[in-house]
């Protein structure tokens, strides 16, 4: 059963994935593109985890944890770059 449970996770953070990608390429905007790319990052994440959880291997979850680390840097960044008013 998990092993279902498993597989439909990883099927819908794929597709959630590629549906991410084509808003990044299709972004009309800078913000709409860096909200693509912070999503890709918490997909990633998530498909880090679900895997980890799978295979019962922990040491995956370092990783997991620095992407998402840098992730929320690069959104304080780009946060902090629109605050001081600059052009988007």
């Amino acid at each position: 059963m998990l092993e279902i449970v498993t597989e439909i996770a990883l099927a819908a953070l794929g597709l959630a994935l590629l549906l991410a990608l084509v808003g990044l390429v299709k972004g009309p905007t800078l913000p709409d593109r860096v909200v693509a790319m912070d999503l890709i990052g918490v997909l990633v994440v998530a498909l880090i985890v679900v895997l980890a959880a799978s295979n019962d291997v922990t040491a995956t979850l370092d990783a997991a944890i620095v992407i998402a680390l840098v992730g929320f840097v690069g959104t304080v960044a780009y946060a902090t770059y629109v605050e001081q008013g600059y052009p988007e």
